[in-house]
């Protein structure tokens, strides 16, 4: 390797942990945290009604729980492009 390529891993390494990433994404783009609590709440209430779920077909019950998941997922990615997007175009930013 030459000593440019090893000095741009050696910073990368070192800059950044996987917390410290997580968090600096959760900054830049504060819906995604949302959309992946959603997800996990809409996950986690599907297992819980997976027990419950009467006379539906099982696959007629994933594929509720799944179109809902998406949903939630979309839905909180969208607002958070809307949400960039006037904060980049409509706020401007002090330079």
């Amino acid at each position: 390797m030459s000593s440019s390529q090893e000095s741009v891993f050696s910073e990368y390494e070192s800059d950044t942990s996987q917390t410290s990433k997580l968090l600096r994404k959760f900054k830049e783009m504060p819906f995604v945290p949302i959309g992946m609590a959603g997800f996990a709440v809409v996950v986690g209430y599907g297992l819980y009604k997976l027990k419950h779920r009467g006379n539906m077909k099982l696959s007629l019950h994933l594929i509720h729980m799944r179109v809902a998941a998406q949903g939630f997922v979309v839905g909180a990615l969208t607002c958070g492009v809307l949400y960039s997007m006037l904060r980049d175009y409509a706020v401007k930013p002090k330079e």
